[in-house]
């Protein structure tokens, strides 16, 4: 692992009177306005911009006005799952008489809206479609929806493929031809933003005339989940996003179940983090859809009902922490298979398979494995009907779900399907085909990357001088944010004199640390250590790359060092 600085432009911005250190931060985050930092909704990017959104609010308000029946189609994921409430809820506050969701199990039907997920929705007989995080390559599901006599609105942030569906509206910030300037949105955030448009419609309509709009900015909380969860970048855009759902949050008016879930995680929503939607919220989530059915988790975020609300928080609690263990498990099996592989001749692109992988948790997989060895990574699981389904996780300056579409387009005969973004594609093959397929992988991965790009890197913000470990910084930097994709917290680093270690948990080291001058003592903590490395009573200095940290215990704070990678010196 290298640890490299973080590019700085030349200048540094004006961005208003911060301390250096921020300006530095922020600048060598892309920020080149003091605007940028502007986290008011006021800033939010105008939905004129986004193609489709006009045709998409006709149908809308047509369906409010006929009190049609509005069949919401989601994903089974963190993003889908708050999409689909955010959707739901907003469209009753709007108006909607009859409106309710659908998230195909992933198990029987696969993602998106396929024909046999449309031959499911005709049983609620609705008479508008709307998807949520998924539609953009739903080709022939809005095809059988449309021969079923059914209006489809797309919603999506997905990249398309050659061939865009036939839907009625499609509203995709991704979609070719459209101007909307930030790309990043999530499934969620584009939903709001429909919802946004739909309001200013019915208000220009003078249907708040007599009467206060409704008040969608309290779905806040649920975007800035589902935007951290789906890891999409944070943009200035999505950090206005993210920002003033966090507000909400803290400020004690989440929805019950999102609550629920902190309660059950013991987290205190006062002090809650974009790194808590993302490492805490989430995976919670998840876990129903992964494990089994993402209604659960939908319904808890729907949920009026403190206590019952609790009680599927809980539920979600117990299928994450069975989804830990299944991924341990796999993760042992997978490094079993690589144990005797020389890293020199290691695959440039990792596939990896086995018949008993559990396909809910195959992307987790590939994330840790990708971490592990910093090379683009797919985990696949069966299928049956003899197909294996994969998940792709890539590294930084590898484009996975293009790097798919050169090796289809080369193999024709290889992958039956497949679609995704940058950092984390999904596909589906015949077992026949794997070991092709992975052969046809690396290749592509070799015409793309050097060896040294399959080196880990941690990019630093430099070192911290002794008087900077103080609370007041900390403070500071975590109120910054919200950090996340493309916005990374800052990371910094140095050398430290290890005085303490000791293991806490199964695999979590607490370190007792001093300065390089030896004048200030500080705590750390470094997460998922290897075992077989640390502790190690015959280090006595490290050198660290670490974020400054507020701990709290029993109502106390002091600075703690979030340990990213630690070395001996």
């Amino acid at each position: 692992m290298r640890i490299e600085p973080r590019p700085l432009p030349a200048t540094l911005p004006f961005l208003g009177n911060l301390p250096p250190l921020l300006t530095r931060l922020y600048a060598a985050r892309g920020v080149q306005s003091e605007a940028e930092l502007d986290k008011s909704l006021a800033r939010l990017l105008p939905y004129q911009q986004l193609k489709g959104i006009e045709a998409g609010v006709d149908l809308l308000v047509a369906a409010i006005d006929q009190r049609q029946r509005i069949l919401i189609v989601g994903d089974f994921d963190a993003d889908g799952a708050t999409a689909s409430t955010v959707g739901v809820l907003g469209l009753r506050l709007l108006g909607a008489a009859h409106v309710d969701y659908l998230v195909p199990n992933r198990f029987e039907y696969g993602y998106g809206l396929t024909p046999e997920i449309v031959e499911v929705a005709l049983q609620r007989q609705p008479q508008l479609l709307i998807t949520v995080d998924n539609g953009i390559s739903s080709v022939d599901g809005v095809a059988a929806a449309k021969a079923a006599g059914l209006k489809v609105l797309v919603t999506d942030h997905h990249l398309p493929g050659e061939q865009l569906p036939d839907a009625d509206a499609i509203i995709n910030p991704n979609q070719p031809g459209c101007s909307f300037p930030s790309k990043a949105l999530a499934g969620v955030g584009v939903i709001f933003y429909v919802l946004m448009a739909l309001r200013a419609r019915l208000r220009s309509l003078g249907r708040y005339a007599t009467q206060p709009q409704p008040n969608i900015g309290e779905l806040l909380d649920l975007v800035a989940l589902g935007s951290v969860a789906d890891v999409v970048p944070l943009d200035a855009n999505n950090r206005i996003l993210v920002h003033q759902g966090l507000e909400r949050i803290r400020a004690g008016r989440a929805r019950p179940g999102l609550k629920a879930i902190l309660e059950v995680a013991r987290r205190d929503h006062r002090r809650i983090t974009s790194t808590d939607l993302g490492f805490i919220l989430g995976p919670r989530l998840n876990a129903a859809g992964r494990l089994d059915d993402m209604s659960l988790g939908i319904e808890c975020l729907l949920c009026e009902d403190p206590a019952l609300a609790q009680d599927m928080a809980q539920q979600l609690d117990d299928l994450n922490q069975d989804r830990k263990s299944i991924e341990q498990g796999m993760q042992r099996e997978a490094l079993a298979q690589l144990k005797d592989l020389p890293v020199e001749s290691m695959p440039y692109g990792l596939c990896l398979f086995d018949a008993d992988w559990h396909q809910g948790v195959i992307g987790i997989l590939a994330s840790r494995l990708k971490e592990r060895y910093h090379r683009p990574t797919i985990a696949f699981a069966d299928a049956g009907a003899g197909m294996l389904k994969g998940s792709a996780r890539s590294v930084p300056g590898f484009h996975i779900r293009d790097a798919l579409d050169a090796v289809a387009a080369r193999h024709p005969q290889l992958i039956s399907k497949f679609g995704g973004h940058a950092m984390a594609a999904g596909l589906s093959l015949p077992e026949a085909n794997f070991p092709a397929f992975a052969e046809a992988f690396d290749e592509e991965v070799r015409r793309q990357l050097r060896e040294d790009d399959l080196t880990g890197r941690l990019l630093s913000d430099g070192s911290l001088a002794v008087e900077e470990f103080h609370l007041d910084l900390a403070k500071a930097l975590r109120n910054a944010g919200p950090w996340g994709q493309h916005f990374p917290e800052p990371l910094f680093h140095g050398v430290f004199q290890l005085v303490e270690q000791r293991v806490v948990g199964e695999r979590h080291l607490k370190v007792v640390l001093k300065s390089e001058c030896g004048s200030v003592r500080l705590d750390g903590i470094a997460f998922g250590i290897d075992r077989d490395v640390w502790p190690n009573p015959t280090v006595r200095w490290v050198e660290l790359a670490y974020k400054l940290d507020v701990n709290e215990f029993r109502g106390n704070e002091s600075v703690q060092l979030m340990i990213a990678h630690m070395e001996p010196r």
